[in-house]
């Protein structure tokens, strides 16, 4: 596997903010800010919209793991 960035990154490489991206989601910022810190995993079809409005392929973006999360 190549090399990967985390979600965050491919969002700020897009110059798009969590707002931008959640709008274009139609889902609440919040989820994005959940999605990108690894508080909760998005759905594979979600996932690939987010790498689709971010401009990269899903393989070279890699889900955060939150080793806290309960």
């Amino acid at each position: 596997m190549g090399l990967q960035i985390s979600m965050a990154a491919a969002r700020v490489n897009a110059k798009m903010t969590q707002e931008e991206i959640a709008e274009k989601m139609d889902m609440a910022r919040t989820t994005i800010i959940s999605w990108e810190t690894g508080k909760t995993i998005p759905k594979p079809s979600q996932f690939e919209k987010y790498c689709n409005l971010c401009n990269i392929p899903k393989d070279c973006v890699f889900l955060p793991f939150n080793p806290t999360k309960s």
